[in-house]
């Protein structure tokens, strides 16, 4: 007996056998899926060092499993039902469950690619939102489910935009009944396109000041210093002013941050020595970043006092108190032993005659006033090289600028070559912009 003749005998059996032989035909093809295709393939991706194919393996496995029971069912409905009385209705419903697969699998698979590829290309010098990933592979979804479902009702002979038009008046009620829903989520891709902050800045919205804890769909929450959740939504984040206490760095260097402190010195007191005084306690600052250096310039001539600015950057700014009270701390200690004078309102209320300062008083005070004076002469020297130095950088970072946008404007430069001369040409007009306080 030959082959053909062992299936024209299972072709005529009656349709429970075939029903049983179906069952057992659709288990041994699950099994062969698992043991012949998935778990090969599992040992196979798992040797090579690339994460995103062991990622994937799940997902997949899983559809492929339910791919293969859809399409068992459908043959064994094509061969049991020789008159194709059932067929005929089945096959709509087999060939959108076929698509709607195809959409799960290509789902997936963007699901995952998209994040891998995004980290990948973006350029880690800009700023860039957390939840921008999650957003564009949203997109990319929802074009695959549109389409699929698209497809799909159109072989079970439903028109999908004819659906949408018979709904037209409800759709208007529902847009009009989350409009701020709907706002939010538009928002919240204008706030992947600008890419503003990113997890974990510290930002400042209508005065409440935060770090970012998470960037969603609707809204973006932030912790505030005293550990409350303020949850905002996106809207306001796209209608209000916000402040990146994190970005402000050169080409929006991620959580660098520049510390002011403006100090006011009596009037007797020697600019240089008080300039040199602060730079010198700027620079011993453990947290001070060498690149941008420190900097001190004379603010203004206050109604009591000089006012001289004090420029210190950080590494992170959530170092910002602790370096803010390191540097206060020290200035205390150094104008106290450099006899510097800090103004501030007294009131003195003489009785009789003035009393005679004792002659040791007089020696300490004229002692002290020796040793300010020398000190002042020393910080004259130095300030005045500081300077000269100060002038001379200025005016290097001007010649550098100037040579990096000639180079910019060769047609020819490669855009690795571009993004890198931008951003060193940004990184020289943020330094730039510190020098020319000396102008105001």
């Amino acid at each position: 007996m030959g082959v053909e003749d062992v299936l024209t005998q299972v072709n005529d059996l009656g349709a429970l056998p075939k029903i049983g032989i179906a069952i057992v035909l659709v288990s041994v093809s699950l099994l062969f899926s698992k043991y012949v295709i998935i778990r090969p393939w599992f040992k196979l991706v798992k040797k090579t060092k690339n994460e995103l194919d062991d990622i994937l393996v799940v997902p997949i496995s899983n559809r492929l499993y339910f791919f293969v029971l859809i399409g068992g069912i459908n043959l064994s409905i094509v061969w049991i039902d020789t008159q194709n009385t059932i067929t005929e209705t089945f096959i709509p419903i087999f060939s959108a469950s076929y698509i709607l697969i195809g959409a799960s699998i290509a789902s997936v698979t963007v699901s995952h690619i998209v994040p891998v590829i995004m980290d990948r290309f973006t350029d880690k010098s800009n700023v860039t939102v957390s939840g921008s990933n999650p957003l564009l592979t949203f997109v990319f979804r929802a074009v695959i489910w549109f389409g699929a479902l698209y497809l799909a009702l159109s072989e079970l002979g439903i028109e999908l935009f004819g659906l949408l038009a018979s709904l037209a008046v409800f759709s208007l009620i529902i847009g009009l009944a989350v409009q701020q829903t709907l706002g939010n989520i538009v928002n919240s891709f204008m706030l992947a396109i600008d890419r503003p902050f990113e997890v974990g800045d510290r930002i400042e919205v209508d005065g409440m000041l935060g770090s970012v804890a998470s960037v969603g769909i609707l809204s973006t929450k932030i912790l505030t210093r005293e550990e409350k959740l303020v949850v905002i939504p996106n809207n306001t984040l796209v209608q209000t002013t916000v402040i990146n206490h994190a970005r402000g760095g050169g080409d929006g260097i991620a959580r660098r941050l520049s510390i002011i402190l403006d100090i006011g010195v009596d009037y007797n007191e020697s600019i240089d020595h008080v300039k040199y005084t602060l730079l010198d306690i700027a620079r011993q600052c453990p947290q001070a970043l060498q690149s941008p250096p420190p900097r001190v310039l004379l603010l203004e001539l206050g109604d009591f006092s000089k006012v001289f600015r004090v420029f210190v950057w950080i590494d992170d700014y959530t170092d910002e108190f602790i370096a803010k009270d390191w540097l206060l701390k020290t200035i205390d200690e150094r104008f106290n032993d450099e006899g510097i004078n800090i103004p501030y309102p007294t009131s003195v209320e003489l009785h009789g005659q003035p009393s005679l300062i004792k002659e040791d008083d007089a020696k300490t005070l004229e002692q002290k006033a020796l040793r300010k004076a020398s000190r002042q002469r020393i910080s004259r020297i130095q300030m005045g090289k500081e300077e000269k130095k100060l002038r001379e950088e200025r005016e290097n970072a001007k010649l550098e600028l100037e040579l990096i946008k000639n180079r910019l404007k060769d047609p020819e430069l490669s855009g690795k070559d571009r993004k890198a001369l931008e951003s060193d040409a940004r990184e020289l007009e943020n330094l730039l912009s510190v020098f020319d306080y000396d102008d105001d």
